[in-house]
């Protein structure tokens, strides 16, 4: 029987304007947890991505987090990044074209600048992949709850992340699922994938919100 890996598909790096954490850290990070896929899901921006994919290419997942008009969503197996502020539908056509896996990123939590209308969200399910039904990184559990339900709904795959911008949370929402080196095997891997997860609490958000205002001051984006 084929060992299962775990899979970290949400975190951040000094790329993001709310982390410090280097690509050298994180990978390093990834080593010591036993981390065997990460995706590298930085805002609206992939250069950490790529670097981290030179450094380590079989354990690096080219992702992005992209704001839309109305909510975020992730692209996994990307070629290039996608700019914010599109319209979700043209997002997610722009990421069919690279054919990249493609999910929703905390849905239903208020506090993480998602404003979807419920009637885009139900209607974008036929052209999107998965939900993140756990991020480590909302305040209440029963936004995760929501999602959940959600995508049971819309019998989609069902996502975790830790959302980690810093290295403490990194891991602390993965999934334990078959070996995969592309989106389609992506895809039948999650099928099978359990979710191991715990919220990582609210005193996170202190980290991620520190390390804006130093970059603010420091002149750095």
């Amino acid at each position: 029987m084929t060992p299962l890996i775990a899979a970290e598909f949400h975190c951040h790096t000094v790329y993001s304007p709310d982390s410090l954490v280097s690509i050298e850290d994180l990978l390093s990070t990834c080593r010591q947890k036993d981390i065997g896929k990460i995706a590298i899901t930085d805002h609206n921006v992939m250069a950490g991505a790529f670097k981290a994919k030179e450094m380590d290419p079989e354990r690096v997942i080219l992702a992005e987090e992209i704001l839309t008009t109305q909510g975020e969503l992730l692209g996994y197996f990307m070629t290039e990044p996608i700019q914010r502020g599109l319209a979700p539908e043209v997002v997610i056509e722009k990421l069919k074209k690279q054919g990249a896996f493609i999910s929703v990123a905390h849905p239903f939590d208020p506090h993480r600048g998602s404003s979807w209308e419920p009637g885009t969200l139900a209607r974008i399910m036929r052209d999107v992949d998965g939900v993140e039904v756990f991020n480590a990184r909302c305040v209440r559990q029963a936004y995760n709850d929501e999602a959940m339900a959600f995508a049971g709904q819309h019998q989609k795959l069902r996502m975790a992340g830790s959302d980690a911008h810093t290295l403490r949370e990194l891991g602390r929402a993965a999934l334990l699922m078959p070996p995969f080196e592309n989106a389609e095997e992506m895809r039948a891997a999650v099928a099978s994938a359990e979710i191991r997860a715990q919220l990582s609490g609210s005193q996170v958000h202190l980290f991620s919100t520190a390390a804006s205002v130093l970059k603010k001051i420091s002149g750095q984006k």
